[in-house]
């Protein structure tokens, strides 16, 4: 059984990757803060008495869900916006970027050069992931960004 300090711990330390995680598949900061927000809470309340080690599945598996349900709401709300919608005049110049890095205090002590060869391959990355399909994207991240191994990944999903 986690203790509240373990807890407290264990998702201090996962905030930020779960963050990342969900601002690649919602696009929208705000978002993705929401969506990560009651995933911690959703683990707190029901999986409090788990032993420490099952809490990473567990809360991967919880995010997981979490984005799918907004999915699930957005198409329902989309459907009632896209008649709305259909009215007004539309910008096709109106697109917003939702990645944002994080800057740490070594990013800002390092050579330019480095930074910007970070920042380009980046830049690689998350074009990439936007191509992918949802599923593999989300395995992407699971095994390469969260580093679970196959079968915890596997749960996760």
């Amino acid at each position: 059984m986690a203790t509240e300090t373990e807890l407290s711990h264990f998702l201090e330390k996962a905030e930020r990757r779960a963050f990342k995680q969900a601002a690649f598949a919602v696009r929208d900061d705000h978002t993705a803060l929401d969506i990560v927000q009651d995933a911690m809470f959703k683990l707190v309340d029901r999986y409090r008495d788990r032993p420490v080690a099952e809490l990473p599945p567990l809360f991967q598996r919880i995010l997981q869900n979490t984005i799918r349900d907004f999915y699930r709401r957005q198409k329902i709300r989309s459907t009632w916006t896209t008649l709305f919608s259909s009215f007004q005049p539309r910008d096709e110049g109106d697109e917003y970027d939702f990645l944002e890095t994080f800057e740490t205090d070594s990013a800002r002590k390092d050579r330019p050069e480095n930074q910007l060869e970070r920042a380009q391959v980046t830049n690689i990355i998350e074009e990439s992931l936007k191509r992918l399909p949802a599923r593999q994207r989300q395995a992407f991240i699971l095994r390469y960004w969260e580093e679970l191994d196959v079968a915890e990944t596997a749960i996760a999903m």
